[in-house]
């Protein structure tokens, strides 16, 4: 069939309207709605949405532009190739966010899985106009639906088979409910905060560990709250002079200094990044030490290593401080 005789055929399938593609738009529509609007960002609605999101979307999306033909694939088949695809393509999305300056955050992770699905989704329709109508993939749906009403409420089946119908209904519905009330009310896990510094690009990589004495550096502090209530952490960087004797595996501080103190108010399950300039004003340190609190600070008369030891968290990064 030559371009001719094709544009017939697109403009009389323009009209038609893929169902299946069309509900894989409004979901992903869906899921950004529930991640930045404000009521349903805090609601079930999310997480539903979300894991579809990372789940089954992009990868049904895909197989809709892989295999636009019904005789392609069955039903059955393209589900499962959805989740495993969507396995597959979140990780590599996410793998190659983690080369850019973006990262793997929200926003980015988000952004991208939408325009990935947007184009498989583009890609599907046009392949399914250039089909003959009785070739295009679709889901039968009003003919599931009219099964499954006939099914449940067919007027000649027997009492026995009516009684046994409701019972399945019932059996749908409360294990939806169930997985619902999982998801919504999970089991506690094991209560923890991630504490971490990324270098400038927001990385864990490129730190700022050989600069000159006062000259302005840059890192990223991030705490992750994962303690099943919204915490007032405290963040304190001390500039430390430690030395490390290897013969008894000891470390002395020999002088340390308050650099800078800061608090961050993070919710359960979120992470906070903060973009934290500093300067050493001596090349006499060789050692920036952050520690992390949660809610109670020891006061300014424990210093040096009982103040470390006392920190919920703790990290450091050794430097090499240059004379002006």
């Amino acid at each position: 069939m030559d371009a001719h005789d094709q544009r017939p055929l697109i403009a009389e399938a323009a009209g038609d309207r893929p169902g299946d593609l069309i509900a894989i738009l409004l979901a992903t529509i869906a899921t950004i709605s529930c991640v930045y609007v404000p009521v349903l960002n805090e609601s079930l609605l999310r997480i539903l949405f979300g894991v579809a999101m990372v789940l089954f979307i992009p990868g049904y999306a895909l197989i809709a532009a892989l295999f636009p033909a019904r005789d392609d694939l069955d039903g059955i088949e393209r589900v499962a190739l959805s989740f495993g695809l969507s396995i597959a393509v979140s990780p590599l999305i996410g793998l190659a966010l983690n080369y850019t300056p973006w990262g793997i955050r929200l926003d980015p992770i988000l952004t991208s899985l939408t325009l990935f699905t947007l184009a498989m989704v583009g890609i599907a329709w046009y392949r399914r106009l250039l089909l003959p109508a009785g070739e295009r993939f679709s889901v039968p749906a009003r003919e599931m639906l009219g099964a499954a009403r006939n099914e449940l409420f067919d007027p000649e089946a027997t009492p026995l088979d009516r009684g046994l119908s409701a019972l399945l209904l019932v059996s749908i519905v409360v294990a939806v409910a169930t997985t619902a009330y999982v998801i919504a009310v999970p089991k506690e896990g094991e209560h923890f905060t991630e504490f971490y510094i990324l270098g400038p690009g927001g990385k864990a990589a490129d730190y700022p560990t050989d600069f000159a004495a006062n000259s302005t550096q840059t890192l990223i502090v991030g705490v992750g709250n994962h303690e099943y209530r919204e915490i007032n952490y405290t963040v304190e960087a001390l500039l430390l002079n430690q030395t490390f004797d290897a013969r008894t595996n000891t470390s002395t501080i020999h002088a340390a200094e308050p650099l800078d103190q800061f608090t961050l108010a993070v919710p359960h399950n979120e992470t906070r990044e903060v973009v934290w300039n500093f300067t050493v004003p001596s090349p006499d340190y060789n050692r920036v030490e952050f520690l992390l609190f949660n809610e109670t600070v020891p006061g300014p008369a424990v210093t040096g290593a009982d103040r470390i030891n006392a920190s919920y968290r703790d990290l450091h990064l050794w430097v090499r401080v240059r004379p002006v």
